[in-house]
């Protein structure tokens, strides 16, 4: 395997999560790269932009974690992802509903610092 500064790596993952219209898991990133940087590269990689907030996690209903890319940065460079994300029991995409704001009550005494809500059932393509 042939060794790729970081920052080609981070850039070609980046720009793959960008520009894909679902969550990518690390083994479709994996596939994706072709041979540009090993599996620990890339999960490097994924928690570094993470950490910017360029991309957030997403866990599914199976286990999986896929990764997508943040729409909304704050001045603040702080932000929670509080939107829904769906997951399709058919094709197995997830996809951010950025349009869709998750509702909870919980107690006073709790502090609230990430929100991850998924839906699964069937997206628009499997109906």
């Amino acid at each position: 395997m042939k060794t790729i500064r970081n920052t080609a790596s981070k850039t070609a993952i980046l720009e793959l999560i960008t520009h894909s219209e679902v969550a990518l898991s690390h083994v479709e990133i994996q596939k994706l790269t072709g041979d540009l940087c090993d599996r620990v590269t890339i999960y490097r990689v994924l928690e570094r932009l993470i950490n910017e907030d360029l991309i957030h996690k997403i866990a599914t209903p199976d286990g999986t974690v896929k990764y997508a890319s943040c729409h909304h940065h704050h001045d603040n460079h702080h932000h929670i992802h509080n939107h829904v994300h769906f997951s399709c029991e058919k094709c197995l995409s997830v996809t951010c509903l950025d349009s869709v704001e998750p509702s909870y009550k919980i107690p006073d005494n709790y502090l609230v610092k990430e929100v991850n809500f998924t839906l699964s059932g069937l997206c628009p393509k499997c109906i």
